[in-house]
């Protein structure tokens, strides 16, 4: 059964529906919730410690274990502090769901989640930056579709996620050629989802990260699957952590000694793309040789700025996107970000990595 598309307060109402009972328990947490982020926002300007105290841990996100795969194929060494659990998540409604529980406390994501986790009224900071230049996500049609353009998207159904880099994708998309938010059937489904609701025709558009688009191809090129290609960017790729987790002094002089091990490691999957493609995509991911090098020719070379003005701007920019379109209330996004860990990354690489 096809999903209802999203207007007027169901926009507002999505972010529940789509989180379930954990995002839905938000209001009778908030007192509680709120008490916490004022005590952490006031210790949110404690220097850093120069070293990681004994016996400090993370609990750290890893997708399918691709980040100690990728830390131990880089030579980086053993991490200055013990990690309890490298918890295979990624999507951004699923890390909120993690820092709530206190099941995780440090995620890579893109910008999305933490505008989405503000908005919930869950108290997170950025940490770390690595700006994406070139598109990360291709827009895939389902099998035996006519559309070729964006501007063909007027009147179709297209796969939305309100908490993930995907959908602030197609919120631009739509921007740059012009279309409204009621020219076209937003359909709430999660990325996990996209594909079975392409094979279904469920809907006619879903955005599909570089990674998972040619195996989609492979399978369903043949019955007139396409991809549209476009130059909209999600800018930020980044780390982020619970307010409460940075007020720990321990846990945040952790944080920051993950910064350089997590900019080094992209780094190095960068230069050493053959490795990177026989060991995480065909060893681990199931992809062939050929699709994983369709991949890594779209990498983006890493980049980790000194100072996050363009990445508040363009942070700023999506907010107040989705504000447009009543998926959030607007805000001043630069209380996202942490600035005690502004550079961290950027010191740790090679100067051509950070301009």
């Amino acid at each position: 059964m096809s999903s209802p598309p999203l207007s007027g307060v169901d926009r507002r109402l999505f972010l529940t529906s789509l989180l379930g009972a954990a995002a839905g328990v938000a209001g009778l947490s908030g007192c509680a919730e709120s008490s916490a982020a004022t005590s952490a926002k006031g210790a949110s300007t404690a220097p850093l410690a120069s070293k990681v105290p004994a016996g400090t841990s993370l609990k750290v996100a890893s997708f399918q274990n691709s980040q100690q795969l990728q830390f131990r194929l880089a030579g980086l060494g053993e991490l200055p502090f013990e990690v309890s659990s490298w918890v295979n998540v990624s999507a951004g409604p699923d890390v909120i769901n993690a820092f709530r529980a206190k099941s995780l406390d440090l995620a890579n994501n893109a910008g999305i989640p933490p505008i989405q986790a503000h908005y919930q009224g869950f108290d997170a900071k950025i940490v770390a930056i690595n700006v994406t230049r070139r598109p990360n996500y291709v827009f895939a049609t389902k099998p035996g579709s006519d559309i070729r353009t964006v501007d063909d998207f007027k009147g179709r159904r297209l796969a939305f996620s309100q908490g993930q880099a995907q959908g602030v994708v197609l919120l631009r998309a739509l921007k740059k050629a012009g279309l409204a938010y009621d020219d076209v059937e937003l359909v709430p489904l999660t990325s996990n989802q996209f594909l079975t609701a392409l094979q279904s025709g469920q809907v006619d558009i879903a955005p599909l990260g570089n990674t998972q688009s040619p195996a989609y191809l492979a399978q369903y090129g043949p019955k007139g699957a396409r991809v549209i290609t476009t130059d909209v960017v999600d800018l930020l790729n980044l780390l982020w952590a619970p307010t409460s987790v940075l007020a720990d002094r321990a846990k945040a002089a952790a944080v920051a000694a993950y910064i350089p091990y997590w900019a080094k490691g992209a780094v190095w999957a960068y230069e050493h793309p053959d490795i990177w493609n026989e060991e995480f995509y065909v060893k681990t991911q199931n992809l062939t040789l050929e699709q994983a090098r369709s991949i890594s020719e779209l990498a983006n070379k890493p980049y980790f700025p000194p100072r996050w003005d363009e990445a508040i701007r363009w942070e700023q920019e999506t907010a107040d996107l989705l504000a447009e379109g009543g998926f959030v209330k607007e805000f001043d996004v630069a209380s996202l970000f942490d600035h005690r860990f502004e550079g961290i990354a950027a010191r740790s690489v090679p100067a051509e990595y950070r301009r």
